[in-house]
Formats: C-alpha cells, sequence, structure tokens
C-alpha cells in the first residue's frame, strides 16, 4: 500500500528514530522519578503539602509544550537539553501523584511494626512503604511513560531526534507516507510500553499478595 511505502523503504531509518524517541522517553522518566520520589515522600509525610504541590504541577502539566519549548531556547538553546527538562516536568503530575497514593495506602499496622522493630525512618521507606506500594508506583510510572513517549514527537520541532521529525518532515513535504510511517511507529511504541508496564504491575500485584498470604 502506498500509504506503507516509506515505512518498508527506510524501515531503517524509522528504526533509528524509534531508537531515539525511546531513548529520550527513557532519560525523561529518568531524571523525573528521583525528583518525583522525594516530592512524593512529602506530601505523603505532610499531607498540607498535597494540595499546593499537586496543583503547582497540575498547573505546569497545562502548558502547552510548544510554548514550554520556546520559552527555554533563550535560556538552553536547542536540542536534547530543554526536550528533557519539559518532559521530565510533564511527567511529575503522574509519578508524584501515585507514589503518593501508594505510600499513603501501605497498612499503618504494618508501618508500627516496622517501628516496633526498631527500624530506622528510611529502612522503613526503603524496605516496607516502597515494596508493598510498588505496584500503584508501576502504574504512575506507565502513565508517565505513555504520555510522555506521545509528547516527545513535539520534541523534534527543537531538534531534539526521534520520531516527531517523521511528522513534522511529512507535513513540510505533504508526504502521506511519511507522516503514516511516523504516526504508527509511535502508536506501536506507546502500545508496547503500556502493556509492557501494564505486566510489570500485575506481577508486583500478585508477588505482594503471595507475601501478604506468606
Amino acid at each position: 500500500m502506498v500509504m506503507f511505502d516509506y515505512l518498508i523503504e527506510h524501515r531503517d531509518r524509522v528504526w533509528e528514530l524509534t531508537v531515539e524517541h525511546l531513548q529520550l522517553t527513557l532519560l525523561a522518566i529518568g531524571f523525573a522519578l528521583p525528583v518525583a520520589i522525594v516530592l512524593a515522600l512529602l506530601i505523603a509525610r505532610f499531607r498540607p503539602l498535597n494540595l499546593p504541590v499537586l496543583s503547582t504541577l497540575g498547573i505546569i502539566y497545562t502548558i502547552p509544550s510548544l510554548a514550554a519549548f520556546a520559552f527555554l531556547i533563550p535560556v538552553v538553546g536547542i536540542g536534547r537539553q530543554p526536550a528533557l527538562i519539559v518532559l521530565a516536568a510533564y511527567a511529575q503530575l503522574f509519578l508524584v501523584r501515585n507514589i503518593a497514593t501508594g505510600l499513603r495506602g501501605v497498612d499503618p499496622a504494618v508501618l508500627e511494626a516496622a517501628r516496633g522493630m526498631g527500624m530506622a525512618p528510611w529502612q522503613i521507606a526503603l524496605r516496607v512503604e516502597f515494596p508493598l506500594a510498588l505496584p500503584v508506583i508501576i502504574a504512575g510510572i506507565r502513565i508517565a511513560l505513555v504520555t510522555t513517549i506521545s509528547l516527545a514527537t513535539i520534541a523534534a520541532w527543537i531538534n531534539a531526534g526521534g520520531l516527531g521529525a517523521l511528522l513534522f518532515n511529512g507535513i513540510t513535504r505533504n508526504n502521506q507516507s511519511m507522516i503514516w510511517a511516523g504516526t504508527l511507529a509511535v502508536t506501536t511504541l506507546a502500545l508496547l510500553a503500556d502493556q509492557l508496564m501494564r505486566l510489570l504491575e500485575r506481577l508486583t500485584a500478585v508477588a505482594r499478595a503471595r507475601r501478604a498470604v506468606g
């Protein structure tokens, strides 16, 4: 079919851009996650911070991505750096909300038992709270990952690479086959990431249930 000509004839280029797109996405999530963990711990421990923190992250998420990129270009230039900053900032809302929800969902009796065993706060967090909250945390990472894969297509506008290059070049050249190739690749990548994370989410939930029974 004509719409798949570019995908067939330039599959090496599509694969190269897919790898770039995945790298950009994973780097953004990797930068976002440590910040999100700190913020989630804060709002889980200090409830009054919940509304201002999540409201601020919600406001950040509503900023149009092109406007955010344009704002950062005079400061950090074009390329991956501004893309990573914006994508990591957008991921915070999903990550912080789910991590905090998971931590709050840990049974207080379990935490009390851990304290009774003489565990320090950091030990309770690492050995009790985060393992028990893991299925909910992974759900947040899944949402952030799929959302970032989609948003990363816009990053091609600032020369950050990825599959968005196919979409922008296809629109510029009025090349429908190129647009179809980019759309199909991004959609496939998002669906695969979603299914993989759902599987991991189920596996951690099953492991948690088995530990509870045992």
